[in-house]
């Protein structure tokens, strides 16, 4: 009997990687298998190959990296540590091996002033060092593995970890009202969603030599919003389930500062990805009912997933 197909993931507590043992629980002939701290360190160069050599996998998953956005740019040898130089060894030991690789990368890589949705052709400026760093790790992977795929994805968010979904709600359970910037758009990306479609394209890599599946594609959720849409959106399903509410206010990014600047569009055309993976994602809308009620009645008690949320 064969054994499962064994995706070795790197990091063990991202959103990504628990959706993508979530969803392998409810599939035979799946096996993920999570490389995270501090057993498996992008930073320790010397002890990657052996680590992933011995997990023996059919496909590498690029998926940890450093996304502390602002404290990048106080930290910029760590962020293009783990960003660049770490997947760049992940795609040697990759071809060294003779498998896939996909690799993960993000929006920020463009400068957010192109007036329309980016498509993979368009020429990146990034605004930040986040941004420098997981653009240099493109560059790496592309290089050092024929056999890849790299994810250009964006806001993504989950019933795990932190992300904007789960703050909303946590601020909510004590504020009523939330202000949140209405001039950057961009695709709401749920993880699970994200989780699913890496899987088909996996075993498209497995299953096809077409040189047309490999290379640099974009990945997020249907349709656009600002983040105060996608608050309000997230308010408007969790008052259906019973859980908190607030009214948002919208402010310009301006009155928002942070250290670092972040791309005022990040609106992703995903056509290459349908195209030739036939991979099409589902509207975030319907996503993000999907993950907010998964959170708010878990069991059938939001009041246990709204103490779940302060965790």
């Amino acid at each position: 009997m064969n054994r499962p197909t064994r995706y070795v993931v790197t990091g063990s507590s991202g959103q990504l990687v628990l959706s993508l043992a979530e969803l392998a629980r409810g599939r035979t002939g799946l096996e993920i298998i999570r490389l995270g701290r501090p057993q498996f360190d992008l930073t320790d160069i010397g002890t990657i190959a052996r680590t992933i050599e011995a997990a023996k996998p059919d496909i590498i998953v690029s998926a940890a990296a450093y996304t502390a956005v602002d404290q990048a740019e106080h930290e910029p040898e760590t962020a293009f540590a783990v960003n660049a130089a770490g997947p760049a060894e992940l795609a040697r030991v990759a071809d060294m091996l003779g498998v896939p690789i996909i690799h993960i990368s993000t929006d920020y890589v463009f400068d957010g002033c192109k007036s329309a949705p980016y498509v993979e052709t368009d020429p990146v400026a990034p605004l930040g060092i986040y941004g420098r760093s997981k653009m240099e790790g493109e560059r790496l992977v592309a290089a050092g593995a024929e056999n890849h795929v790299i994810l250009r994805t964006a806001w993504v968010y989950s019933p795990f970890g932190k992300n904007f979904l789960r703050t909303m709600l946590k601020l909510a359970a004590n504020q009523h009202e939330l202000r949140i910037v209405d001039d950057q758009v961009g695709n709401p990306t749920s993880a699970l969603d994200l989780a699913d479609a890496l899987l088909k394209i996996g075993q498209n890599l497995l299953t096809a030599e077409d040189p047309l599946l490999r290379g640099l594609f974009h990945i997020a959720g249907a349709d656009e919003a600002s983040w105060a849409e996608f608050a309000r959106e997230i308010f408007k399903v969790s008052a259906q389930n019973g859980g908190p509410v607030a009214d948002v206010i919208g402010i310009p990014a301006s009155a928002y500062q942070t250290p670092a600047c972040r791309p005022a569009n990040s609106r992703l055309d995903c056509r290459k990805l349908a195209t030739h993976h036939d991979i099409v994602m589902p509207d975030w809308r319907s996503s993000t009912a999907h993950v907010v009620g998964s959170l708010l009645q878990p069991e059938g008690s939001s009041h246990n997933a709204i103490r779940e949320l302060s965790s």
